[in-house]
């Protein structure tokens, strides 16, 4: 895993858990050494994220990164390429959440930020693992996406707009 995709997913994992992390796990789980995570946690703390060093871990206090949340609608066959424009555009998808009418908001956290992770999630799909929660809601589902700036979620909501994937406000 290059060092850029590294740092984003410690970062992600950091936000995600919302416990301390320890160098040791974070390392299994990235399988890098050690030391190379105690440099990436140095350079994203550098680069804005409040990371605390404890004695039980890692633990990010508040990221530099902005956080939108999409209504979208479309067909299974257009998830990748959803998926794909938000990640291009330098996105990283959270989540996927829909509102059930008796079950309430239900929820899968997806942290996808790669092709990898893309081709991840539609090979598990198209195994017959699982269907995708937007079935649920006839397909009217959210994401969650985390990027560098306004700018970027501004970008990615027109995008998806043109698309036809955004689902106008009433």
């Amino acid at each position: 895993m290059k060092a850029e995709k590294r740092r984003a997913e410690i970062a992600a994992i950091l936000l995600e858990e919302g416990r301390a992390v320890s160098g040791g796990e974070l390392s299994e789980r990235l399988s890098a050494s050690r030391q190379i995570i105690v440099q990436d946690i140095a350079v994203l703390k550098a680069s804005g994220y409040d990371i605390l060093s404890t004695h039980s871990g890692y633990v990010i206090k508040s990221s530099p990164l902005k956080e939108r949340v999409f209504k979208v609608r479309h067909t299974s066959s257009e998830t990748e390429d959803e998926l794909t424009k938000i990640v291009e555009l330098g996105g990283t998808v959270v989540n996927v959440f829909v509102w059930h009418k008796v079950y309430g908001k239900i929820e899968g956290k997806l942290n996808i930020f790669s092709k990898r992770g893309i081709d991840q999630l539609i090979d598990g799909i198209k195994s017959g693992k699982s269907t995708e929660l937007m079935h649920v809601t006839s397909g009217y589902h959210y994401h969650t996406v985390r990027a560098d700036s306004e700018q970027t979620l501004d970008l990615i909501g027109e995008t998806l707009d043109k698309a036809g994937y955004i689902v106008p406000e009433i």
